[in-house]
């Protein structure tokens, strides 16, 4: 029997220290699968809320147990093949950034970050006479994040008389911030006489979307959190 009063054995720093980062190490792994993830802005596409290499923190926990991506939702999502260049599909460089990627704790590469437009079934058209793009037949108001740049319409990338739609089941239609700028859904149509193109190529997947956008991270004078424009909940259901 063990006199009273003996102290329990500690165990030695560098044991400590190890075990210590053992959890560390499991618990971030845990976060970056389960709930949050660091990703960068790849490019100038959603200026001028989101600035390219921007730091941005996404959550997944809205889309768990059958959630999917919302109108006006800003998602990460993995290319669907064809979307990024050489440059912007390129993640961190070096061993230890690599590393930290792969655990969560720093950005990692090959993702596009884009604003839903359109959910399944929803038709997307651009536009009306004051060049704003309509979904369902609602034009939206995006003054408060779009990038005009003197373009002629909210769509401008392929002209400002297209339509896209209905969108298939279990996919989105996404566009950047940046109207003028942007290589997103409106890009990979099919435009008139085009033979050069993949039908449906415009539609992103749900199941390559990583989370929903919610903090600016970094750089810290910039720290912000980010919400769902208030239009959106306006657009009709698809008829």
């Amino acid at each position: 029997m063990k006199a009273a009063g003996t102290k329990k054995k500690h165990l030695p720093i560098w044991q400590e220290t190890i075990l210590l980062l053992g959890i560390a190490l499991v618990l971030a792994i845990v976060i970056k699968a389960l709930f949050v993830q660091a990703f960068y802005i790849p490019s100038e596409s959603m200026e001028p809320g989101l600035v390219k290499n921007d730091r941005i923190l996404v959550q997944k926990v809205s889309y768990w147990f059958g959630g999917t991506p919302q109108r006006g939702d800003v998602v990460v999502f993995k290319d669907p093949g064809d979307w990024l260049g050489a440059d912007e599909a390129t993640g961190p460089s070096s061993g230890i950034t690599s590393l930290m990627a792969k655990i969560g704790l720093y950005p990692s590469g090959g993702h596009l970050v884009k604003r839903v437009i359109g959910v399944a079934g929803d038709v997307i058209k651009c536009c009306d006479k004051q060049g704003r793009i309509m979904v369902n037949g609602k034009p939206l108001d995006e003054d408060a994040y779009v990038k005009h740049d003197d373009t002629p319409c909210n769509g401008p990338m392929i002209g400002c008389n297209w339509t896209a739609g209905p969108v298939p089941a279990g996919h989105i239609f996404v566009m950047g911030d940046n109207r003028g700028h942007s290589a997103d859904s409106t890009v990979h149509m099919c435009t008139k006489d085009e033979t050069d193109c993949v039908p449906g190529d415009e539609y992103v997947d749900t199941d390559l979307v990583v989370g929903k956008v919610f903090v600016l991270l970094w750089p810290s004078d910039r720290f912000s959190w980010l919400h769902r424009p208030a239009d959106f909940a306006d657009v009709p259901d698809p008829s």
